[in-house]
């Protein structure tokens, strides 16, 4: 192999695929980057970036110049801290027997290969299901991403619920704790069957990041039978194992009414919330009183110190007091997306609903984040 290749294109190429490789791989191989360079003649082609665990796969192409094709493994994330570090110009990559060369002004670096024969075949993209707007997408894969578990002893808990029927798609996860949801629409394939599948949150997120970054229209394709997920945009595809686990049944968790209503400025809120809880030991709570036209936050006790702070709200209901962990309530407000949000309550025992809400307090439909109260001492 002899290629030439333009530094940013390569080492944009290279972290992508960098950062689906597992961190200690089973064997060698499957820590390796894949470059493959099609073409066995001069002139400009595509050399294609790949990388393949046996769970997750990441592909993209880069323009280069091919004066002799072939393939190429080798470390990649040792790939990627080279790459990025380069200077700013054409980066040359040559294979020489066991060794791979590359060479950017007056920086060389000799690296051992791996077996390319002993590299997994990638796999090919599902059946195609639909097309969905990236920026949204990315959106809404981030707002419900911050609810996933991250325990993989729990693997249920670790995914995110992909529910698709007709032209809505539903995104949820929960870590017990809390539920974040999102409904929006897309443009699913004609005769596409409505189908609910589990996909790794962590991947999902970091696929829909960066599919979605551009604002380009992402591709999702679905083999629910084999288990396999694809997303392509912005000339990356990858691929995903999906989780065989039973995600919790949720909707009988949402609460059907509510008791009480407090509308409130977000950024306010969450200011508050952050101050108030320096005085709170890690994983204890922040109160929240709720009374006609105002809003108590308080923190601590006589041994660690304590805080409050007293905010004005649009409230209905009766006065209620409830306690959150605040750093979960800090998420689900920065997850809204909205300069208001609306809160809903039964009892200080039962979950909680925020939503976003619009300057005249009504609700903007298609996320709510559900949070479950710390049980207050007494």
């Amino acid at each position: 192999m002899k290629i030439r290749v333009e530094r940013d294109g390569l080492a944009d190429a290279v972290a992508w695929v960098a950062r689906s490789l597992p961190s200690r791989p089973p064997v060698p191989v499957l820590g390796g980057v894949l470059l493959d360079a099609g073409s066995d003649t001069g002139g400009s082609d595509t050399l294609t970036v790949s990388g393949f665990d046996y769970e997750v796969s990441a592909t993209v192409g880069v323009a280069a110049t091919i004066a002799d094709g072939g393939r190429l493994l080798v470390s990649g994330r040792l790939l990627a801290d080279i790459t990025k570090s380069l200077p700013n110009q054409p980066v040359e990559i040559a294979v020489d027997g066991a060794r791979a060369s590359i060479t950017c002004g007056s920086a060389r670096f000799s690296l051992p290969t791996m077996p390319v024969e002993d590299y997994p075949q990638l796999p090919a993209q599902p059946a195609f299901a639909g097309e969905l707007a990236g920026d949204a997408f990315g959106q809404a894969v981030t707002q419900v991403a911050i609810a996933s578990g991250k325990d993989d002893t729990l693997p249920m808990l670790t995914g995110m619920r992909l529910e698709i029927s007709g032209t809505s798609l539903t995104l949820v996860a929960t870590d017990r704790f809390r539920l974040a949801m999102r409904e929006f629409t897309w443009e699913p394939t004609e005769g596409l069957e409505d189908a609910a599948v589990l996909v790794p949150a962590r991947t999902l997120a970091e696929a829909a990041k960066s599919l979605g970054s551009s604002g380009a229209t992402v591709q999702l394709a679905l083999a629910s039978g084999e288990g396999l997920l694809g997303l392509t945009g912005s000339g990356r595809s990858t691929t995903t194992r999906l989780l065989d686990a039973e995600f919790p049944p949720y909707r009988q968790l949402l609460p059907a009414q509510h008791t009480s209503r407090a509308v409130i400025e977000v950024a306010a809120l969450a200011e508050s919330i952050k101050r108030v809880s320096l005085v709170a030991e890690r994983g204890t709570q922040v109160r929240l009183e709720f009374a006609d036209g105002s809003l108590r936050l308080s923190a601590g006790g006589d041994d660690e110190g304590s805080a409050e702070e007293e905010l004005p709200v649009d409230y209905e209901g009766e006065a209620v007091t409830i306690a959150f962990n605040p750093g979960y309530l800090v998420d689900g407000l920065s997850a809204l997306h909205a300069d208001r949000a609306e809160l809903t309550f039964t009892t200080p025992n039962r979950p909680a609903l925020i939503k976003p809400a619009d300057e005249q307090g009504n609700v903007v439909p298609g996320y709510l984040y559900l949070l479950m109260p710390v049980r207050l001492p007494g």
